[in-house]
């Protein structure tokens, strides 16, 4: 079994509120970098910008998310009622 599926089948509800936020925290520190431009203030950010920024944190806990679904569906249903399923 692979570390994500064993991480999403064992931890806490707490435990995985905390590891999808700093994946999409992650996920954002990505997109930056990618960007470039790391020099300049935030406040240059255009809305363009913040909202790349947060489909790219929204698609990363959507994936996480569903992992955890399949791995737990006993013990996911504030998730799958939250991911519409």
């Amino acid at each position: 079994m692979s570390r994500g599926k064993e991480a999403a089948r064992d931890a806490s509800e707490d435990e995985w509120q905390a590891h999808v936020r700093l994946e999409a925290a992650k996920a954002i520190g990505t997109w930056l970098e990618a960007r470039g431009r790391l020099h300049e203030p935030v406040r240059t950010l255009t809305m363009s910008d913040l909202e790349a920024m947060a489909d790219n944190a929204i698609a990363w806990f959507v994936v996480l998310n569903s992992s955890r679904i399949r791995a737990r569906p006993d013990r996911s249903e504030s998730l799958m009622w939250l991911m519409g399923g």
